[in-house]
């Protein structure tokens, strides 16, 4: 009897004990899953700045390029890349022998062209007027011997000694030579007409259209600097051929320079003139530039595999060492809001078209509804539902979804 006792009271110990830790390990558990570690910030006032970043490329705002205006060779090289030169100064000679050719071809024409206005204004050269001054003189005379037929004839007619067909054709004859005369004297004095005087007059300033042209390429083959600035690129060596078209210089006056950037599609709606610009190059990653935005796109454009909006910025200090044809980034500042109260972007929950915070409220999460402004990479401004101060929290440590009411461990 006794034996039984003792053998039943073990077995409601070992009964009581599994209990104990049955109990023990679910409270644990449930303690463990209701107080979940969470990350927490606390809300902040300071200033969101919104920028938009992009690739861009450098460029003179007031470039002066020079190309080959024939094909020729280079005589002479006066400069070198990277050289700042004076006004007026000789950079490049071409040889000239075709162009000096052209320019005495074409003065050929126009004094050919001259010439021939100046005879249809004077009625024809000095030969043309003279023939046709005898041609007149002549004609007179036939006129005059015809009038002193007629006039015998008709004494004969009159007396029987001259039959009346006779006259007739005297008086023909003075007819035709009459006609003989007035044409020759309307030639002398108007041989040409309006219309041919028009045609003389066009092919005198298509000459002279053609002499300009060929001065200007004359003029071209001296490579003379126009302002005082820095020559950046030179693609010519003497005694090298060179194409007609041929890009030989470039210069311009690198303390005007702008950035030609390529912003995507859907940013170009948050950009505005004057909008300020940070701009950074590779090639000295510790300088930065500074400019503001000039113009904005007109339309987009394919740029390799972009849909894009070219923006111009001016540069506001060019003369920092930022070289023309480089490859930059660009940051733009669209928008600042200063003292304004705000929150990580990881503590922002978004649900049916509104937004909510986790609020640290009694050692417990609060979901709070919140109204915001327009954030950045990072930082989220709450215009409502937050106060300065305000616990929030980001996420949980072992990535479990944060829940309303849930008891929190804080992890700072």
């Amino acid at each position: 009897m006794t034996e039984g006792r003792t053998h039943s009271s073990r077995r409601g110990l070992w009964i009581g004990t599994v209990v104990i830790l049955i109990a023990v390990f679910f409270t644990a558990r449930y303690a463990f899953r209701q107080r979940l570690s969470v990350r927490v910030v606390q809300a902040q006032r300071q200033t969101i700045v919104n920028t938009v970043s992009t690739n861009g490329h450098v460029e003179p705002v007031h470039p002066y390029q020079f190309y080959s205006p024939i094909s020729t060779t280079v005589r002479a090289v006066y400069a070198q890349p990277g050289d700042h030169v004076p006004a007026g100064k000789l950079l490049v000679q071409l040889d000239d022998v075709e162009a000096r050719a052209r320019v005495a071809s074409a003065e050929s024409g126009v004094k050919s062209a001259q010439a021939a206005l100046d005879a249809a204004m004077h009625n024809g050269t000095q030969a043309e007027r003279q023939s046709a001054a005898a041609e007149v003189e002549q004609d007179q005379l036939t006129v005059d011997q015809a009038k002193s037929d007629v006039a015998a004839l008709t004494r004969l007619a009159a007396s029987g000694a001259a039959a009346p067909g006779e006259v007739l054709a005297a008086r023909q004859r003075l007819a035709s030579a009459e006609a003989a005369l007035k044409a020759a004297q309307q030639s002398a004095h108007s041989r040409y007409s309006s219309d041919e005087l028009s045609r003389f007059r066009a092919a005198l300033a298509d000459a002279q259209a053609a002499l300009t042209a060929a001065l200007q390429v004359e003029d071209q083959t001296r490579i003379v600097a126009p302002i005082a600035g820095t020559v950046y690129s030179i693609d010519a060596q003497p005694s090298e051929f060179v194409e007609q078209g041929k890009l030989v210089l470039e210069m311009a006056d690198l303390k005007e320079e702008r950035v030609r950037a390529y912003f995507d599609e859907p940013d170009i709606g948050r950009l505005a003139l004057g909008q300020k610009a940070t701009i950074r190059w590779d090639a000295k990653p510790g300088e930065q530039w500074h400019g503001h935005i000039t113009r904005l796109p007109a339309s987009v454009e394919t740029y390799t595999t972009r849909i894009v909006g070219v923006v111009l910025i001016t540069l506001d200090n060019p003369q920092a060492g930022l070289l023309p044809d480089t490859n930059v980034t660009v940051q733009v500042t669209t928008a600042s809001q200063p003292n304004v109260l705000s929150i990580p972007r990881e503590a922002l929950h978004s649900e049916s078209g509104g937004y909510h915070v986790f609020k640290v409220a009694g050692g417990e999460l609060k979901r709070t509804p919140v109204t915001i402004g327009a954030p950045n990479l990072t930082q989220v401004p709450v215009l409502s539902g937050l106060s300065e101060g305000d616990w929030v929290a980001t996420g949980s440590t072992n990535g479990e979804p944060l829940q309303q009411g849930i008891p929190i461990k804080v992890q700072r």
